[in-house]
């Protein structure tokens, strides 16, 4: 049995907690809110992000970060991406020397452009594992068959990690791409906005599919041009999570890309959205780091501009369509 503490009660969070409980760990979850930590050990359900699942006996529930690290084995960062460092910054001075980290949100900080591994390490100045792919929260806490990746420099502990992780229906692989596998996650959201904007404007299928092979191809120049390996792309933290979140109505990023389509404000459609959707943010991210890098990305662009300078999003197809023509290779 392992002593865990996951970092933050979202949807996802919640349900790695439950997956780890499961498999007879001593789980700590960390919760921001004091009244959400309260309700829940009340009810044993999380009803903010996950109603109707009951949670296991077993998770201890706790809004005081330095009672849920203390004495971890393990840490899993499940907190959105904008609110990682200030998370960390409280917390990882509580963090025992031996724990593993391995984080489980996607995106990319704005301001520094660091991706979330990299915002642990400046913050604490240890490296962490990173765990992705096509993972709906709402299907994996139903046991739904799911395949993930941890990405991790160090073999051993990948290894170790990939076998904390797995289960009958929750089947973890394992590379030494973290950059790769970080960009893979964090980018897919704001393809996934192009997709569900698509969907929106009532384009059909084949337009959806040249969104996401040409995402594809965008979100593999930057990851080549910042150290990545190119075949981390095709893989589960790349290709797998953009199919996914480009197609899957249970995607946020999808549904704000949805939502715009059809003509709604952007604030009034986070208004009323109770979990984060990290494309929003990463977007002026990825924006900052194609220029940085000198890699154009053309549908990265177009959606900063929708969401950042309110360009409408017909203008931004009918941009994309009247480009230079040129090789696709």
């Amino acid at each position: 049995m392992s002593r865990i503490a996951v970092m933050g009660a979202g949807s996802w969070g919640t349900t790695l907690a439950c997956l780890l409980a499961d498999k007879g760990n001593d789980v700590s979850l960390w919760v921001y809110e004091d009244d959400l930590a309260r309700d829940i050990k009340k009810t044993g359900i999380n009803s903010r992000y996950l109603p109707d699942v009951p949670l296991p006996s077993g998770i201890r529930v706790s809004p005081d970060i330095e009672e849920v690290l203390g004495d971890a084995e393990y840490v899993v960062n499940a907190v959105p991406t904008q609110h990682t460092r200030r998370v960390f910054n409280k917390g990882s001075a509580h963090i025992p020397a031996g724990a593993l980290i391995v984080s489980a949100s996607k995106g990319i900080e704005n301001g520094t452009l660091l991706t979330v591994s990299g915002i642990i390490e400046e913050v604490s100045g240890r490296k962490a594992a990173v765990l992705s792919g096509p993972s709906f929260a709402a299907e994996v806490i139903r046991k739904r068959p799911t395949a993930v990746t941890i990405a991790s420099e160090d073999r051993a502990k990948g290894l170790q990690l990939q076998r904390l992780f797995s289960t009958d229906y929750f089947r973890v692989y394992t590379n030494a791409d973290v950059i790769g596998t970080e960009l893979g996650g964090a980018l897919k959201n704001v393809m996934a906005i192009a997709s569900g904007i698509s969907d929106g404007l009532g384009l059909g299928s084949s337009t959806r599919a040249a969104l996401i092979t040409r995402g594809l191809a965008e979100m593999t120049r930057i990851g080549v041009a910042m150290g990545a390996v190119e075949k981390t792309f095709m893989g589960l933290s790349g290709l797998g999570d953009l199919v996914l979140t480009c197609t899957g109505t249970l995607s946020r990023n999808y549904t704000v890309g949805l939502r715009l389509g059809r003509g709604e404000r952007l604030k009034d459609i986070l208004a009323n959205m109770t979990m984060v959707a990290e494309g929003v943010a990463t977007s002026e991210s990825a924006h900052e780091l194609s220029e940085r890098h000198g890699v154009e990305m053309p549908i990265i662009e177009q959606i900063y501009k929708v969401i950042r300078q309110g360009k409408s999003p017909p203008d931004a197809v009918k941009e994309l369509m009247t480009r230079s023509l040129k090789s696709e290779y």
